[in-house]
């Protein structure tokens, strides 16, 4: 179950439902291109990096607004210290499930990712201070149920800004299509989550034989089973950013 201990749990290998959300609530996407610079600058941490790519700055490609890269945390990719799994982006807060391979590997992605976008949108919007609210949170996943829940909560949680008829493939800002093969990349690894969905596998119901069923079709309530945890409740890991 996640982890409800006050001292924090760095394990090696371990699975964590990481999340933050802009200072006061605020929104910390504004429009589409705050996302694909996010986004971005995932797959840029995350994936294999040419001599060319270090060279650079991982925003280098994008058309930003008034960006000014300055005081940037090091730039070297994570891909064998984090597999990330799933994602989803919310106009004030995101939500990661990822497994750190590395004792630090969270620590080190979560600090340059959101340092580098912190400055990247200050300098777009013309503000100074803290962008997200505190530090990251960070809760470890220790069943495989919960894992299998928290992906599908995080998959589902465009729900609360859509009408009747919401339909997760239409989210244009998480993993889920990934998870339908609608998209590939290297940097995201739905295999780890697909992988439960065998003949063999008891944590599924045999009607629920695919998941996108598990997503889109399953009656259960994912919030409920993961409790507060799956928003308020996860262990604080970092520093403020």
């Amino acid at each position: 179950m996640p982890s409800r201990n006050i001292i924090k749990q760095y394990v090696e290998n371990g699975f964590y439902h990481v999340y933050n959300r802009g200072v006061e609530k605020r929104n910390i996407f504004l429009d589409d291109q705050d996302y694909r610079v996010f986004l971005h600058l995932l797959k840029y941490y995350l994936s294999e990096q040419t001599k060319n790519d270090q060279k650079q700055h991982p925003l280098a490609n994008l058309i930003l607004t008034g960006f000014n890269p300055v005081r940037l945390r090091p730039l070297q990719n994570l891909k064998n210290e984090v597999i990330l799994l799933a994602y989803c982006l919310m106009p004030n807060h995101f939500h990661l499930l990822i497994q750190q391979l590395t004792l630090d590997g969270m620590t080190k992605l979560l600090r340059r990712l959101l340092t580098t976008y912190s400055m990247y949108f200050n300098s777009r919007y013309k503000r100074v201070g803290h962008l997200f609210q505190g530090a990251f949170k960070a809760a470890l996943i220790q069943e495989d149920s919960y894992l299998l829940h928290l992906s599908r909560y995080i998959h589902l949680n465009p729900k609360e800004l859509s009408n009747k008829g919401f339909n997760p493939v239409n989210s244009p800002y998480s993993s889920y299509n990934y998870y339908l093969g609608n998209k590939s990349a290297d940097w995201i690894k739905p295999k780890i989550i697909l992988d439960y969905f065998d003949s063999t596998n008891l944590l599924i119901p045999k009607e629920i034989n695919s998941y996108k069923k598990f997503i889109e079709d399953y009656a259960g309530n994912s919030e409920e089973l993961l409790g507060k945890f799956a928003l308020d409740n996860a262990d604080t890991i970092s520093d403020k950013v």
